[in-house]
């Protein structure tokens, strides 16, 4: 189930990090991002797990390709009137989830070349890599490949981790 990412005109290295993060833990195929704010501030180095050299990481000019995306479902994760609360979708399978900046919105062009605009339900609007995360943990937590035996754990603990459960 490939999973692409797209990223507005990220501005902050610090959520470019955790996003970096959460595609490496989620398994994400790619990451895309458009601006060059990133680009300028990504050398404060903020992928601690280095997810940078499994996923590909490209600044683009646009988001959507429209020759190379057609086997996508492109969803628009945005605070979007009429979109579908997170809860209640239904993740596609080859899937391009699209992120607008952290101090902006996503283009209403964008959102209009997208399958499906999904929401995540809060009081106020969510820090972008937090966003991410959440919708990643989503589409996780509705899989059936998910996981389930202590292997997933051994592989993924912290190397100083080694508490177990009752």
């Amino acid at each position: 189930m490939p999973i692409h990412l797209a990223i507005i005109n990220p501005k902050s290295p610090q959520n470019m990090g955790s996003i970096l993060r959460a595609a490496g833990c989620y398994q994400a195929q790619s990451i895309r991002y458009t601006g060059e704010r990133y680009a300028r501030a990504k050398a404060f180095s903020t992928d601690t797990k280095n997810a940078h050299l499994k996923i590909a990481v490209t600044q683009v000019d646009a988001v959507i390709d429209s020759i190379n995306d057609k086997h996508l479902t492109k969803v628009a994760v945005e605070l979007v009137e009429g979109a579908i609360p997170l809860p209640l979708f239904e993740h596609p399978q080859d899937a391009l989830y699209i992120f607008g900046p952290e101090d902006g919105s996503i283009e209403q062009d964008v959102v209009d070349q997208c399958d499906h605009v999904v929401y995540i339900p809060t009081i106020g609007c969510m820090n972008l890599a937090a966003t991410v995360n959440v919708l990643l943990y989503d589409r996780l937590a509705k899989t059936t490949q998910m996981p389930v035996d202590d292997e997933i754990i051994k592989n993924s603990r912290d190397t100083n981790n080694r508490t177990k459960a009752k």
